[in-house]
């Protein structure tokens, strides 16, 4: 009996710490949601998103019209698009988000592609040996605002030059779309940080 209260015990404490862990990584992924930086960079990296057959999902509009209007105001002289293409869609993240910049006004010789990730982890993994290439050495990295704790984190990982420059017009404003969005941040950092992947 005494034996079996001690596991109960130590099992509400394990779990008492998970929980206190979980929300302390929330309110950082919260915080962290709010820094942008105002520096130049040479690039602004937009991290992929979906595509529905040929076009950018609203997700991915709004990181486009972000990275978009960081090159029309100078504060980066290029913008690299990634993401590779899924069986269902037509075109790669990359290809149609390479298409709505040029549709909206950006010179096909601003625009960098990495068309074959599928993942955050495999957007910078495979952007780095790009940007080399492109001789890119700095970067805004661009995505929606709950994402950009775990990217940064990704980016200093992976040794890249990086400052956060998330999105000001993010599709996920409700409580309804944003605790999922916040929730499954917290779950990926912490299966990040403990398994590299």
């Amino acid at each position: 009996m005494r034996l079996a209260h001690r596991s109960y015990r130590a099992i509400l404490a394990l779990s008492a710490a998970i929980v206190l862990l979980a929300g302390g990584l929330a309110v950082d992924i919260w915080r962290y949601a709010g820094q942008a930086s105002s520096q130049p960079a040479d690039a602004a990296l937009v991290l992929g998103a979906a595509v529905l057959w040929d076009r950018p999902s609203p997700v991915l509009v709004e990181r486009l019209r972000h990275a978009q209007t960081l090159y029309e105001n100078g504060q980066v002289s290029r913008i690299i698009v990634t993401g590779g293409r899924s069986p269902e869609d037509k075109l790669s993240e990359a290809v149609a988000s390479r298409n709505w910049l040029i549709d909206n006004g950006v010179p096909a010789s601003a625009i960098v592609m990495e068309d074959q990730s599928r993942t955050t982890i495999e957007n910078f993994a495979l952007a780095v040996p790009v940007m080399e290439k492109a001789e890119i050495g700095t970067t805004l990295i661009v995505s929606d605002p709950l994402h950009m704790r775990r990217a940064m984190l990704i980016a200093n990982r992976v040794g890249m030059a990086a400052q956060p420059s998330p999105t000001t017009t993010s599709r996920y404003l409700s409580w309804q779309t944003t605790l999922p969005f916040l929730f499954r941040e917290v779950w990926l950092i912490g299966q990040y940080v403990l398994t590299g992947t």
